[in-house]
């Protein structure tokens, strides 16, 4: 009979699984990046199609920004009918339903190992569709960020893959709701590194640049390769130019840390009902947009007319501070939106106002007055995020110009450092969260084990037994060779876990066979039986786990339950009799070692 040239039982979904449990899974893990940025490449297109569905109802000529044409009396409601809609739409739900956005993800993938929430993901649709239509200042790539994180989750979630690898499938999402947004591929990567996986690795990063290539090359199939806004053919940068930037860096720096600031100040309003501080954020938004509708949507028209030269002062004060303040109280008040497009037309706008007053007071030392607003956004991006290499990478993709990557790193560095020594932020993302304790993302324990899942680690030579069994029966069980011995002991085993002295045990196999070869060993009697519980021998308590976690999940189980072994569960049985293995502390420190 030949041989067979390739193994088909390696195609099961099993083994595709353990697969993914290992820190090297790159095949596996490329093939699922390439059906996440597919995936939220066709969100995305669905839900910029939803947007300008109701734009045609909405707005004059259908375009989802034309609230400079919209009545006085219109653009002041419609910011108020927006808060009220999403007050009624999420005021039922329970308050965890109400994150959304950016920070959702990063929270689901910071402490439930990116598992994501369905009823979050759902309300993300419509509240997006909303804040946008209802003239908010908002942008909408926070919700093309948690949509497309959400589907791909959703992928490594039906499949019931190790939490290790739904975290790549995470970063993916975002990679390519980004990429999807902004038509910068290389940014999208950056971004999902930087602001939410807080790594660079191979594993991660291979996935996640072909996620965000595939969105980009769905989205603009359908859309067009046009970047968000368009830019001016040719920006040239002197030298002359860079102290100028530097002061603007450090005027925008201030800027995005009083951001910050200002956008965690709902902490102290805790106490007012959620339904009344919506409300005044819609109010607020409705009368500045009274004076300077401007200052609604994400504003990217806006952004087009300062680089036109066509923004008046007023316009240009109107969104830098404005709309900086419109947007902070928003997310404040706690009504979930993006903020990436907003910092983007705060910065343009700043930007221009710098180079108009450079301008002025020194005119032969200032160059192409559309250096200083790209400048602006990429610096008011890099400080609000403190993600510096993704504003920086996001520009370079938008001014397809190599010679600006230097002017822009020494703006963006600056800003950034800017807003972390005034205001002492550590960024938009992470602020809120982080307290007096540590990230879970900066952490390099635990950073290193959530890479690999507890398939990859633990002992798979188990075998499930009685606390009393016979020694044939012992005998037969030394005979399949098992390093472990997984010892449950009488009662209800749904109980086992939870009630204490019912917990399983664990016994090396090798203390069986040493109590089977002595005459008068204790726990064997005459009759023929071997009671485990008696055999000379150390036995480890063991508490359960699933085998879709991570290791750091399993590291925190065993502090938690105060154990020294955990037993994995199989993922379609998770009752003891379809044990997957057995993985001790020693071996996880073993692994990290």
């Amino acid at each position: 009979m030949p041989r067979r040239l390739f193994d088909m039982s390696r195609l099961s979904l099993e083994n595709f699984r353990r697969e993914l449990a290992s820190v090297d899974a790159l095949p596996q893990l490329c093939l699922l990046a390439v059906i996440s940025g597919a995936l939220t490449g066709v969100i995305m297109i669905a839900f910029r199609e939803l947007i300008e569905l109701g734009a045609l109802v909405l707005m004059p000529d259908g375009h989802t920004e034309a609230f400079e044409a919209l009545p006085a009396a219109v653009r002041m409601a419609l910011p108020v009918a927006a808060v009220v809609l999403i007050g009624l739409g999420l005021g039922w739900q329970k308050k965890s339903a109400r994150r959304l956005g950016i920070t959702h993800v990063i929270e689901r993938f910071s402490y439930h190992q990116g598992v994501m929430a369905r009823d979050n993901w759902l309300n993300q649709w419509w509240v997006g569709v909303v804040s946008l239509l209802g003239g908010l200042s908002a942008g909408r790539e926070g919700p093309a960020v948690h949509l497309g994180a959400g589907a791909s989750g959703w992928i490594g979630q039906q499949l019931k893959l190790p939490h290790n690898s739904l975290r790549v499938l995470v970063g993916c999402g975002v990679a390519a709701g980004i990429s999807a947004s902004f038509n910068t591929p290389i940014a999208g990567v950056i971004f999902a590194m930087e602001v939410v996986m807080m790594e660079y690795t191979l594993t991660g990063f291979m996935p996640v640049m072909l996620a965000s290539a595939t969105g980009a090359v769905v989205t603009q199939l359908h859309f067009g390769s046009a970047p968000a806004f368009m830019l001016p053919a040719v920006i040239e940068p002197r030298l002359l130019d860079i102290p100028w930037l530097l002061l603007m860096a450090l005027a925008v720096g201030v800027m995005a840390g009083g951001f910050i600031r200002l956008s965690c100040v709902g902490e102290r309003f805790a106490r007012v009902p959620w339904g009344i501080r919506i409300l005044v954020a819609g109010v607020l938004t409705g009368s500045v947009a009274l004076f300077y509708p401007q200052v609604q949507g994400i504003g990217y028209d806006s952004v087009e007319a300062i680089l036109a030269g066509q923004a008046s002062l007023d316009v240009l004060l109107a969104l830098a501070l404005g709309k900086l303040i419109l947007t902070a109280v928003t997310v404040a008040c706690g009504i979930p939106i993006g903020i990436v497009g907003p910092t983007l037309v705060i910065g343009a706008a700043a930007g221009a106002l710098f180079g108009l007053g450079a301008t002025a007071l020194l005119p032969s030392m200032v160059g192409e007055p559309n250096l200083y607003v790209m400048m602006g956004m990429a610096a008011m991006m890099g400080a609000v995020l403190q993600a510096p290499l993704a504003a920086i990478m996001a520009l370079l993709e938008l001014t397809h110009s190599p010679d600006i990557i230097l002017y822009g790193m020494l703006t963006v560095l600056s800003a950034s450092l800017t807003a972390r020594l005034v205001w002492r932020t550590q960024g938009f993302f992470v602020m809120p969260r982080q307290g007096s304790t540590q990230h879970p993302l900066q952490q390099p324990l635990m950073q290193a084990l959530s890479r690999v899942g507890v398939g990859a680690v633990m002992d798979r030579s188990v075998s499930v037994t009685a606390a009393v069994i016979s020694q044939e029966r012992a005998r037969a069980i030394l005979d399949a060779r098992p390093t472990w011995l997984l010892i449950h002991r009488q009662g209800d085993q749904k109980k086992a876990d939870r009630e204490p002295g019912k917990a399983p045990l664990a016994l090396l196999a090798a203390d069986m066979a040493r109590a089977l070869e002595e005459e008068d060993q204790t726990g064997v009697d005459q009759e023929g039986s071997v009671n485990l519980l008696e055999i000379p021998g150390k036995r480890l308590e063991l508490a359960p786990i699933d085998l879709q976690a991570t290791l750091s999940e399993a590291f925190a189980c065993l502090d938690d339950q105060r154990v020294d072994a955990l037993y994995v569960r199989h993922i379609t049985a998770p009752m003891m009799h379809r044990v997957s293995g057995i993985i001790t502390r020693e071996a996880i420190e073993n692994y990290y070692h």
